[in-house]
C-alpha cells in the first residue's frame, strides 16, 4: 500500500498549480491618479491613460461656428457647476471644427473655474472601444471630479452591434447615468448609422418599423444635437484671417486672400480643416513657427 503524501512531497505541485494560475490571471491594472492630467484615454488595456499636453485650438479663433460653439460652452459649463446638462452629438460635415470645439469648451471652461475648485476632466474614448463605455462610466462613477466623455468620429457599419453598448450606458441601467459623467460624440451621420443601412433594415425585417426604430433611436439619446455644414467663402476666409492673426504671420491681406482661395480650389473644399491646412502650409514657405503646433 502506498504511503500517503506528506506536505513536503505536496509541496512543489502546489507551487506548479500557483504559478500556473498566476500566468492565467490577467495582470493587475495600475490605478490612475486622476490628478495626474486634465485630459485621458481609455486604452484597449481598459484602464486611463493620462495625456499631458492635449492637441487642441484656443476657441476664439473657431469661426463660422458661432451657434454650436455658444450652445456646447453654455451645455457644458452648466454641468461643470453641477446643474443639469445634455449629452451632445456634434454631426455633420467634415472638417468644420466638430472636435476641436469639443476639446476647446474643455479648456475654456477649466480656464474660467472658480479658484481653487477641481478642474473638469477629459477623458477620450476611440470608436472601437465603444463596447466597454459602460465600464468607463462604472470607473468613473465614485470620482470627485466631473468628466467629459468623447468619442470622436462615432458611427455603426451594418452587422456591428456595439451600439448596443453605447445605448446602455447613455441611458444609465439600472444604476443611472453617472451624475458627474457626460458624453460628447461627433459624426457625420446624424444618425450614426449609414443610409443603406437603415434602408436594409427597413426592407428585410418582419416589422420594419421596429426594425429601424431600434437603431435610429440611438441618436435620441443625445438630449443636445448641433448640426455643422459646410461654410461660404466669406467664413473660410474669416478662419484664414483669425489663424494669421494668431500665429502672427506676416503676409499681405491681398495676397493672403487670394492663396487661401486658390488652395480651397485646388482641393474642391471649404472648411476648418483645409483653413489649418493652408495656414500650415503658408507658415512653412514663410518660414515661421505656429505656436502650440
Amino acid at each position: 500500500m502506498a504511503a500517503e503524501p506528506t506536505p513536503a512531497d505536496l509541496l512543489p505541485l502546489l507551487e506548479r498549480i500557483a504559478a500556473a494560475l498566476e500566468r492565467a490571471a490577467p495582470p493587475a491594472v495600475p490605478k490612475v491618479d486622476t490628478g495626474a492630467a486634465d485630459a485621458f484615454l481609455w486604452g484597449p488595456e481598459r484602464r486611463l491613460i493620462p495625456v499631458p499636453r492635449v492637441n487642441r485650438v484656443e476657441i476664439g479663433i473657431l469661426t463660422g461656428i458661432d451657434r454650436a460653439r455658444d450652445t456646447l460652452v453654455e451645455n457644458t459649463e452648466r454641468f461643470a457647476r453641477g446643474l443639469p446638462a445634455n449629452n451632445a452629438l456634434l454631426w455633420g460635415a467634415r472638417g468644420m471644427g466638430k472636435s476641436s470645439l469639443v476639446k476647446a469648451a474643455h479648456a475654456e471652461i477649466n480656464a474660467r473655474r472658480p479658484e481653487g475648485s477641481r478642474p473638469m476632466k477629459l477623458v477620450e474614448i476611440h470608436r472601437e472601444d465603444i463596447e466597454a463605455l459602460p465600464e468607463l462610466m462604472s470607473l468613473l462613477r465614485n470620482d470627485p471630479h466631473r468628466w467629459l466623455v468623447f468619442c470622436d468620429d462615432l458611427s455603426f457599419d451594418a452587422d456591428d452591434t456595439s451600439y448596443k453598448s453605447l445605448k446602455t450606458a447613455l441611458d444609465g441601467g439600472i444604476e443611472g447615468r453617472p451624475g458627474n459623467v457626460l458624453f460628447y460624440a461627433t459624426s457625420n451621420r446624424r444618425h450614426l448609422l449609414a443610409r443603406e443601412m437603415v434602408e436594409n433594415e427597413r426592407s428585410t425585417a418582419i416589422n420594419p418599423g421596429e426594425a429601424v426604430e431600434e437603431k435610429v433611436s440611438l441618436s435620441d439619446r443625445f438630449g443636445l444635437w448641433l448640426g455643422f455644414h459646410k461654410c461660404s467663402q466669406d467664413e473660410y476666409l474669416a478662419m484664414i484671417r483669425a489663424y494669421a492673426e494668431r500665429h502672427s504671420l506676416t503676409i499681405e491681406p491681398d495676397r493672403l486672400r487670394a492663396e487661401a482661395l486658390e488652395w480651397a480650389t485646388t482641393r474642391g473644399s471649404r472648411s476648418g480643416r483645409t483653413a489649418f491646412q493652408f495656414i500650415q502650409d503658408l507658415a512653412g514657405r514663410l518660414g515661421q513657427k505656429l505656436e502650440g503646433v
